[in-house]
């Protein structure tokens, strides 16, 4: 670690000294590392930033948090920073802000666009405004629209759409036994396979809506409701949804007609068929709608050149239409609402309006996936292994949820991280 921290010392050093005084804009990053989307930030973004401003920029990768940590932390201890705006995970700019690396950009204004809430109070940490939103992404529900002649009584398809307080996990209940009445089968799928991402709705999605926390509750009493509620749904899932990976193929041969999976598992289905769908925010819970966002934003290191210019780079790439391009290349969805009027009719619309109207919900309870490193696979494992105890084999939920949730607690305490 220390030769290593040497050496991104004296390549910052170095990048001083071929950018004296700042005349070209660092803006370094982890996302957008693979090739062909460095070709689309360079050659688009950062381009479209300098023909419009005459500001130099040069966008400069780092295939992951660690590396970044360590070249941000050695500029910053050599007081010789060349870094001028960074992009990065939610989790990340958290953990780096913690070491005093980040200016706190509170009072910064950036005109005509509004910010998902719920992104805006994330990143705010401690009172402090750490880093601006860029982009987002997340997990949904996805409808044939042919499902919506049988929503149960009460309940319209612009409850659904909406992300109305009647848009509830018990209506989810009344609507799959609806389905199942008129089809003679279940037609409500979940991604349950080995290689699916069953478990970040059970952490991510069912366990907020139902006690605020991922993990923080796991074992009270409004944790128990959770396991009931789905014992009381399975007989109404798909059979086979215990061997899908992904929703797109059961949803475009219309084995289910509704699913839940992340935006990038049924976008094929809507570019296919993109008349027959309708992408949907995902239930409300007691506590509210509890969903997961992958968050990544923009901050500026203390002590950083072009601060100024940096601001100018944060809303050259925060405008709507700019989100458009990040959507279009990236597959990262917009954090500002007026991005939807500009995005073009077709299969990212219909996925953006439904991710918008979810980040946007009055009753939204966004959560992150926890930072555990090696011990994320342990961690959602746990949640996958109650679900086959108690929903399958009918195991005791209070015996079970408090031996999981002593588990649970381990993991963070090993980590260091806090409880969720």
């Amino acid at each position: 670690m220390l030769k290593r921290f040497i050496v991104v010392l004296v390549i910052s050093m170095l990048l001083t000294s071929a950018v004296f005084a700042g005349e070209v804009l660092n803006f370094v990053s982890t996302q957008m590392e693979p090739a062909a989307e460095q070709v689309f930030a360079k050659g688009v973004l950062i381009k479209g930033f300098t023909d419009e401003t005459g500001i130099e920029a040069e966008f400069i990768t780092m295939p992951n948090y660690n590396d970044m940590f360590i070249r941000l932390s050695a500029e910053v201890e050599a007081k010789k920073v060349t870094t001028s705006l960074v992009c990065e995970l939610h989790s990340g700019l958290d953990l780096m802000n913690a070491k005093g690396l980040f200016d706190d950009l509170t009072g910064i204004v950036l005109p005509n666009r509004t910010f998902i809430k719920a992104l805006e109070d994330y990143s705010v940490i401690a009172g402090k405004k750490v880093y601006v939103p860029l982009m987002q992404a997340t997990y949904v529900m996805v409808v044939n629209k042919k499902a919506f002649d049988y929503l149960p009584a009460g309940l319209t398809a612009e409850d659904v759409t909406g992300a109305s307080e009647k848009w509830s996990y018990d209506a989810l209940l009344s609507w799959s036994k609806n389905l199942n009445d008129a089809f003679k089968g279940p037609k409500l799928g979940f991604p349950m396979a080995p290689k699916g991402l069953w478990h970040r709705f059970l952490h991510g999605y069912i366990h907020p809506s139902f006690t605020g926390y991922q993990a923080a509750a796991f074992d009270s009493l409004r944790a128990v409701k959770i396991w009931e509620y789905l014992k009381e749904l399975l007989p109404y899932v798909h059979p086979s949804s215990s061997i899908w990976a992904a929703m797109d193929e059961p949803l475009l041969k219309e084995e289910i007609l509704v699913a839940w999976d992340h935006t990038a598992r049924v976008k094929n289905a809507l570019i296919e068929k993109p008349e027959d769908f309708a992408i949907v925010p995902v239930p409300c819970g007691p506590q509210g709608r509890g969903y997961i966002t992958v968050a990544v934003g923009l901050a500026i290191p203390v002590d950083a050149p072009q601060k100024d210019n940096a601001i100018k780079l944060i809303d050259y790439l925060t405008k709507p239409d700019v989100q458009v391009k990040i959507l279009e290349n990236v597959g990262f969805f917009p954090i500002v609402k007026e991005a939807e009027g500009a995005i073009p009719v077709g299969p990212l619309k219909i996925l953006a309006t439904g991710v918008l109207a979810q980040s946007g919900a009055a009753d939204s309870v966004m959560v992150m996936i926890p930072s555990l490193g090696a011990k994320g696979g342990e961690f959602t494992a746990t949640y996958r292994d109650v679900f086959t105890k108690i929903v399958v084999e009918g195991a005791d939920i209070e015996t079970t949820i408090t031996t999981a949730a002593d588990k649970l607690r381990a993991i963070f305490e090993e980590v260091g991280v806090p409880l969720l």
